[in-house]
């Protein structure tokens, strides 16, 4: 069995003390979480830092709020909270929903929303919530703190704005008076990667649709959105001829690739079924039919 390379380890007290531990161990360290991404990819040697820095001390970055109109949560927040979280449920299924799908039970108990956003992967179910939600992510480094919208977080395959200096510390959601939302997820089986899944969120006023977002992951969707199919909904009333349409729109966009979990077709075909099924449990929600 391949073993990790030597690595040195560090164990941070606070976010400053993070900071000054990036800066002096420079780009080839690592911050560590959770751990169930970076291990595994020490263990097989596609990631070798230098030196890994254990963030889990920092109590400071786990806690759920409501603050200036936001839902704030932390990034040391484990999965396990979030779905356990009432103030998260009330504002935000679609947290609830996706959740209830990211791995399993002991993953959930372990790995952060921090971890899964700066992981970067391109099935991350996280990403795609974020995405829908036009959420932002707070990063801190010792110059200062930036926020970052989510759509412009990922630059690419396991690459985010989080520079080799930097931390993400909190992600932000607008609270919408109104909004409701929705998840779902193909996989293959229990604690896998998603095949494809789509998150919505949906504000209707005198049953029409005045604010929508749509995330995607797995289907190469850029940003992890669809922002021709967000635009298409604005101002229409929510019937299946416009959420079908729609949902078109969603899966045109993307460009999903064949690999062991299916063909790019049958992923392209997820991708327009399952935004089509949470625009319309998003709605259902929003006129209290669920």
């Amino acid at each position: 069995m391949q073993t990790p390379a030597p690595v040195d380890y560090a164990r941070a007290t606070s976010v400053a003390h993070a900071l000054e531990l990036l800066e002096q161990r420079g780009p080839e360290a690592r911050l560590i979480a959770g751990g169930h991404s970076l291990l595994p990819m020490m263990r097989l040697r596609i990631a070798q830092p230098e030196c890994v820095i254990d963030i889990n001390g920092i109590a400071d970055l786990d806690y759920i709020k409501v603050e200036e109109g936001e839902l704030r949560i932390g990034a040391m927040t484990r999965h396990a909270a979030v779905l356990a979280s009432p103030v998260v449920g009330e504002h935000y299924a679609i947290f609830h929903d996706a959740e209830r799908r990211i791995a399993d039970p002991p993953v959930r108990n372990r790995g952060t929303v921090g971890g899964s956003l700066c992981q970067g992967d391109p099935a991350e179910d996280l990403a795609a919530v974020a995405s829908a939600l036009r959420a932002t992510v707070v990063i801190e480094s010792r110059a200062g703190t930036r926020t970052v919208p989510a759509r412009e977080f990922h630059t690419g395959p396991y690459e985010t704005a989080v520079g080799d200096d930097e931390i993400l510390t909190e992600l932000r959601v607008p609270i919408r008076p109104g909004a409701s939302s929705a998840y779902d997820k193909v996989k293959r089986r229990a604690g896998d990667w998603a095949i494809a899944a789509a998150g919505t969120y949906v504000v209707l006023s005198g049953g029409i649709i005045t604010d929508v977002g749509i995330g995607l992951t797995a289907v190469g969707a850029p940003h992890f959105c669809a922002e021709d199919a967000e635009r298409y909904l604005l101002g229409k009333v929510p019937t299946d001829e416009y959420l079908t349409e729609a949902a078109r729109l969603a899966a045109d966009a993307c460009t999903p690739r064949g690999d062991q979990r299916g063909p790019a077709e049958y992923k392209h075909h997820l991708a327009a079924e399952l935004t089509r099924r949470v625009l319309a449990r998003s709605i259902a929600r929003a006129e209290g039919r669920v």
